[in-house]
């Protein structure tokens, strides 16, 4: 079962400081995917500030969106067994 996000922060760098509800928290950096698809419309960083969740993912009024398992795998947390 994935975790939900409960909290997301833009830094200026383009990353996301992001918390889960398991506690987790971790830094995903965005710069990688700026130039792809949809994520070209948050290259702007008013645009990236406007981040906000939504049933438990990350997403952008302009309609990009992460899944929460993709974050997690991505802002490099080890699970715990």
């Amino acid at each position: 079962m994935y975790q939900a996000i409960v909290r997301v922060h833009p830094n200026d760098d383009f990353s996301l400081s992001v918390v889960f509800e398991d506690g987790a928290e971790g830094i995903l950096d965005m710069k990688p995917y700026l130039d792809f698809g949809v994520f070209k419309k948050i290259k702007d960083l008013d645009q990236f500030r406007r981040v906000r969740i939504a049933f438990d993912t990350v997403e952008w009024e302009c309609g990009a969106d992460l899944d929460p398992e993709f974050v997690r795998a991505k802002c490099g947390i080890v699970e715990k067994t």
